[in-house]
């Protein structure tokens, strides 16, 4: 049963009813947020010192595995001491993008003693994404609209439809194609041309607004665009594609290689993580003007429009705890570790009011999320002709 596709009937509840999910929906909004609202309070409570000196710690042990991954593509003089150094660099750029930067610029560490170094709004992290342009677009636009038509940007991604929202165009018959082995490998490049507005100067959304960052294509917009895309472009591949191989001399061409590997599976893993926790078919996306009416039915549309997924704690910390999406999107601004101590309370919460909480194993999360995307590559008349069919 899902909560919010419930939310507007105002069904009375039957009398002498005790079983929440049974609750005229008004009353069970009230219930499901104030019991949220009571698990924010006990977790803030116990966020401080030692989640600092966990992502201190962590960034020290980030830093080490660049500078052990470097070397080693530098001076392997065989396959196996390369694929080490390249294993570790990987390491390094996946936990700067997600349990360190991520969490960093959604203002977890913001006000904490010790915290300075990750204070969002002058913590930078090695990816090639402007941290201005991803806090707006991510952190306001994106969470505080999940999948709502018309204030959500994330609900395309450049020429990829992620919900039915998104009109359907013949740009979009090889979306999986392009999905896989364009997007994918190139992921955190796409999130900076995104943020930053180059898509909107680049591609039409298919929408009626036809832009979702800029106010117009405009000269003055467009090149607005560029220069935040490109502040952060030139140093960060100057630095992985020119600095670091011209250092290597005649062996420009292996380090080139080396970081170009990292790079990508950092890419290919983050994109695994991020689409799983977003697209799919169960997961819930809302018509233009949608807004939600309290607290407790804000939480029930975050829920429903994210998914979880379950993989081991270094998998997890890999992740940046983002296979706790719907934890995240409850509680955008709680670390990672928090994420996952408080994961079973919200999903016993959510099954209590009957909202849908969604969670299966990374493989077939994504191969849900993939096989909606394979979907929505064609319009609404094809793949009602193929379900007649089937």
């Amino acid at each position: 049963m899902s909560l919010c596709s419930e939310s507007l009937r105002g069904d009375a509840a039957p009398a002498g009813a005790t079983d929440p999910k049974s609750l005229a929906d008004v009353e069970r909004f009230r219930r499901f947020g104030e019991e949220l609202d009571g698990l924010k309070r006990r977790t803030l409570e116990r966020i401080g010192a030692q989640d600092v000196a966990y992502v201190r710690n962590l960034n020290r042990f980030s830093r080490g595995m660049e500078v052990v991954g470097r070397v080693l593509i530098h001076f392997s003089p065989e396959p196996v001491t390369f694929a080490l150094g390249v294993s570790a660099l990987w390491i390094h750029k996946q936990l700067q993008a997600t349990e360190i930067g991520h969490t960093a610029l959604h203002g977890a560490y913001d006000r904490l003693p010790g915290g300075e170094p990750f204070a969002s709004k002058t913590f930078r992290w090695d990816t090639p994404i402007d941290e201005a342009s991803w806090r707006d677009v991510h952190n306001v636009r994106h969470h505080g609209n999940t999948n709502v038509a018309g204030k959500d940007p994330d609900i395309h991604f450049g020429t990829v439809r992620l919900t039915e929202r998104t009109p359907w165009s013949r740009e979009h018959r090889l979306q999986l194609v392009s999905a896989l082995f364009i997007v994918f490998p190139n992921f955190l490049l796409f999130i900076g041309s995104h943020v930053c507005g180059l898509n909107d100067a680049l591609f039409d959304n298919g929408r009626p607004e036809k832009l979702d960052l800029l106010p117009d294509r405009s000269k003055e917009s467009v090149l607005g665009a560029w220069k935040k895309g490109l502040r952060k472009y030139v140093p960060y591949y100057l630095y992985n594609y020119v600095l670091f191989p011209a250092l290597a001399g005649p062996m420009f061409w292996k380090v080139l290689l080396g970081n170009c590997l990292a790079e990508t599976f950092r890419n290919v893993y983050s994109a695994a993580t991020i689409f799983c926790g977003h697209v799919g078919g169960d997961v819930a996306s809302y018509e233009e003007g949608t807004r939600a009416h309290g607290r407790g039915q804000w939480y029930a549309m975050q829920v429903e429009a994210t998914s979880d997924f379950e993989v081991s704690l270094p998998i997890s910390i890999l992740c940046g705890g983002l296979e706790r999406q719907i934890e995240h999107h409850l509680f955008p601004t709680f670390p990672p570790r928090r994420l996952r101590e408080i994961a079973p309370e919200v999903r016993a919460i959510c099954e209590k009011y009957g909202v849908a909480y969604k969670t299966d194993t990374w493989g077939r999360t994504l191969k849900k999320a993939l096989a909606h995307i394979a979907d929505l590559a064609h319009d609404g008349s094809v793949r009602e002709l193929v379900r007649y069919m089937a």
